[in-house]
């Protein structure tokens, strides 16, 4: 018996079920964390396939590829369709973060960077602020658990070696892609409007004032301004999130039917 006879029926829908579940673990939000050892991970993976497993052998397993190579294409898809489940919930994650940079920029703490340990990178202060509040606000909503049931809806949308490859999947992720700076300036709106006030006042009173020095006063100025506003939309902010996620299992359900 070679190694091919050994990846028909339920041992090949085992795998291909693995590599699909494991594709989550690249990218996604929390499951993807840098912050989980890699065996960790792949543990897991293997143990929420072992879970999930009869239920989708019980959907009915699909025929073997004829060959390996096209065993290996299949699992590819898999893996591919793990992937874009955990990249549209990083999408919304990734907005957040642009919105801090703007943010810094802004206030004067543009050259100020912390690294993430979720993502290895160094990343802006405020910006750091807000990822770590989304994250916690997306794990106290069970946010996890709403891409883990994404992930198993997909085994009912998509079968096993059931992808097809089409246009309105890469148009889908230009105008998701696209969405971040929009969702990021939305965020950032308030802080930037604030400091383009302040600015404003700021050279009104150069203009007044000229033997006063604008950039000793400009840049505290700044600072406290653009704190006092964050800590003032805080609350709004969450509630802006629980919109941001609602969108984010919308757009990972649009894409799982993207591969139909």
């Amino acid at each position: 018996m070679d190694l091919y006879e050994l990846l028909q029926g339920h041992i090949a829908a085992f795998l291909l079920t693995l590599t699909r579940i494991s594709g989550i673990f690249l990218i996604s939000p929390f499951f993807g964390s840098l912050n989980m050892p890699v065996l960790f991970r792949a543990a897991a993976a293997l143990t929420m396939t072992v879970i999930i497993f009869p239920v989708v052998d019980a959907m009915g397993t699909p025929a073997a590829p004829e060959s390996v190579l096209l065993f290996a294409a299949a699992a590819v898809g898999e893996l591919f369709i793990g992937w874009l489940i955990g990249f549209v919930a990083y999408i919304a994650f990734a907005a957040i973060t642009m919105a801090g940079k703007v943010m810094d920029m802004q206030v004067g703490f543009a050259i100020v960077n912390v690294v993430d340990p979720t993502s290895g990178q160094q990343i802006p202060l405020i910006g750091s602020f807000l990822y770590n509040l989304a994250l916690i606000v997306f794990l106290a909503t069970n946010g996890h658990h709403m891409i883990l049931a994404a992930l198993a809806e997909s085994f009912r949308v998509l079968p096993l070696a059931g992808m097809e490859w089409n246009i309105s999947l890469a148009l889908l992720i230009a105008k998701l892609t696209g969405g971040i700076f929009l969702t990021g300036m939305k965020i950032a709106m308030p802080i930037t409007f604030a400091i383009l006030l302040t600015n404003v006042g700021l050279g009104i009173l150069s203009r007044t004032m000229p033997q006063m020095n604008i950039f000793v006063v400009g840049i505290p100025m700044q600072l406290m301004i653009g704190i006092t506003v964050l800590s003032m939309i805080i609350p709004f902010y969450v509630l802006f999130l629980d919109v941001l996620f609602n969108e984010m299992y919308g757009n990972i359900s649009l894409a799982i039917r993207t591969l139909q």
